[in-house]
């Protein structure tokens, strides 16, 4: 498979230009040149910088919001400083985000919407093509349900369309449905041109990453479990948590086939082999463990997870850099830091 350069360990840096505050206050304390620096440090070589529409697009004046651009212009002017590449992800659209159902409910079947996310991306890659040789694009994060596969391929493949005219050599993250789940990969197409790189993002399995999160349907706050698990545990988890055997790893039965020896090399095996046949590179644009688990645990995750992306030469950008309820660098991480970041 091919191996993607420059773009082997990275961080996101949620929580500042996407799922944080618009204010200018915040914009100008979450990240500094300082952690641009760090991030260098922890053996990086690129990040992922997820942007939500509202900060670069105005949609009552119906223009550009400079105040989001120079905060991604700053961005790439220190990771230019300290030799890091970036993947420039819109993480929300106008009328689609990813853990809004109702918001985004109608996107795909509403021409002004889809409309104007291919005017966003026309603005952006007009804007950032000079920076083709250090930056990737990523068109939508996570689109949710698999029935919105066919629609979305569609729509992808106009804004690839768009994208090329302004920027005819950048690399372009096509991730799948399902949340860009490692099943959906087969759900792509043929790449339209050999710049298109197949993205996912993996947190299987879900129970164990998402242990206590507030926002994961029927999850009990005070849930926890250890990784690795055997198959009775998991049982018993598939009923705690009914949401959870889903997506990925299917029911509970499909899920207990991969818990086992090589889980993450077994869960990837049919993505590498469709990028390998459409002769495309595999990244992996979000992975990580909530700060509710235990360190120990999120340890093992790690090794595993990285055993894997070592094994297939997978590039990949934990999730999150800061807070975030991921944050790598937090008090929470603070026991296995140095350990941690050997295995990201």
């Amino acid at each position: 498979m091919i191996k993607l350069d420059g773009y082997i360990k990275g961080v996101n840096l949620g929580g500042w230009l996407s799922q944080g505050s618009l204010k200018v206050e915040h914009l100008d304390s979450f990240i500094k040149e300082e952690d641009i620096k760090r991030i260098k440090s922890m053996g990086c070589d690129h990040l992922r910088l997820p942007v939500d529409f509202e900060n670069i697009y105005d949609e009552k004046k119906k223009c550009d919001n400079p105040i989001g651009y120079k905060y991604i212009d700053l961005c790439i002017k220190w990771c230019k400083e300290h030799k890091l590449n970036v993947v420039l992800d819109l993480h929300k659209a106008p009328g689609y985000v990813f853990d809004d159902f109702e918001y985004s409910s109608g996107f795909f079947d509403n021409p002004e919407l889809t409309s104007l996310f291919l005017d966003i991306w026309d603005r952006l890659s007009k804007r950032y093509s000079k920076y083709s040789d250090m930056m990737m694009f990523e068109m939508l994060n996570e689109v949710t349900d698999f029935k919105f596969s066919d629609s979305w391929n569609k729509l992808a493949l106009k804004c690839i369309k768009v994208i090329r005219k302004n920027a005819p050599n950048v690399k372009i993250l096509y991730g799948g449905v399902g949340y860009s789940s490692v099943k959906a990969v087969k759900l792509l197409p043929k790449p339209y041109d050999s710049n298109i790189v197949f993205n996912i993002h993996c947190y299987e399995p879900m129970a164990f990453s998402h242990q206590g999160a507030y926002w994961v349907d029927k999850m009990p706050h005070d849930f926890r479990m250890p990784y690795p698990v055997d198959e009775e545990k998991y049982r018993e988890i598939s009923n705690i948590v009914p949401s959870i055997p889903n997506g990925t790893l299917g029911d509970s039965d499909n899920a207990l086939k991969l818990l086992k020896d090589n889980f993450f090399i077994n869960l990837f095996k049919e993505a590498v082999e469709c990028a390998e046949k459409y002769n495309v590179a595999l990244y992996c644009g979000e992975y990580g463990v909530i700060d509710r688990a235990d360190t120990k645990s999120t340890l093992n995750w790690f090794k595993d997870i990285n055993h894997m992306f070592n094994y297939y030469g997978i590039g990949r950008a934990v999730w999150s850099y800061k807070r975030m309820d991921f944050g790598i660098i937090d008090d929470h991480y603070s026991d296995i830091y140095s350990e941690l970041i050997k295995y990201l």
